[in-house]
Formats: structure tokens, sequence, C-alpha cells
């Protein structure tokens, strides 16, 4: 069981960082081209879909395998590094959870942000999960 549920973690993490790398850009995309309404009212859309119909799925299989797998391992007798990367992994489910936010806001409203500040915040996830995988992998504590 061990190892499916790895299979099932690593392909639905995957899934869902992809909807973390995918979404900011297309707030980029809504905020540079706010005049062009048609466009706005399609790329409206594929952010509701991307978050709703692939984000959040992803999200709870890869939150639900990885407590299993938590549980399966004791991971939490394995040292201090489970501790620092849950504390990453909380600050990235409290990222997606703001891309949410800003869906819906965007679903209703012209962006009150910059297309520069979607672009800073598309690099988010990246340190994420730089610092999770050296933690998961290298175990460092």
């Amino acid at each position: 069981m061990y190892e499916w549920m790895k299979v099932l973690h690593l392909v639905s993490l995957i899934s869902w960082f992809a909807v973390l790398f995918y979404l900011p850009r297309l707030f980029v995309y809504h905020a540079e081209r706010v005049h062009n309404e048609g466009f706005v009212e399609v790329v409206r859309v594929m952010e509701h879909k991307l978050y709703k119909y692939i984000g959040v799925p992803a999200f709870w299989a890869t939150f639900i395998s990885g407590t299993i797998l938590i549980v399966i391992t004791h991971a939490f007798s394995s040292g201090g590094w489970i501790h620092a990367k849950l504390l990453v992994v909380g600050w990235l489910i409290f990222y997606f959870f703001y891309l949410g936010r800003t869906v819906k806001f965007l679903a209703h409203h012209a962006p009150d942000k910059s297309g520069k500040f979607y672009r800073y915040l598309n690099e988010v996830p990246t340190l994420f999960m730089l610092i999770i995988v050296i933690l998961a992998v290298v175990k460092p504590f």
C-alpha cells in the first residue's frame, strides 16, 4: 500500500503544482488585458475551471495521501525535518486558498493588482517547492 500511496501523492502533487504555477500566469493575462472584455471573459472561465476542477481535487488528493503517508511511515518520529516541511506545506496551502480567493474576486471585479504583482506571485510556489523537496530528500535535521 505504501508504494501506491506514494504514487497517488506524487501524481496529485504534480497536478496541484501545475495549477499553482499556471493560475497566477492567468492572473497576469487578466490584469494586463483588462480592457479587452472578450479576452477577460475567456480568462475568467479558465481561472475558475482550473481552480475548481483541477486545483481543488488535486489539493485534496495531495493532502489526504500525504496524511496517510505520514501515518504509515510514523514520520513524526523521524526528526524535525517533517515539522519544518509541514510548516512550509501550511504556507503553500494558505497560498493556494489565496489564489482561490483571487479567482472569486476576479470573477466579479477588475484586478486590483498589477500584472507585475502577479508575476512575482507566480514565483512563490517555486520557492516553496524547493524548500519542501530539500526537507523531504535531505532531511537536514
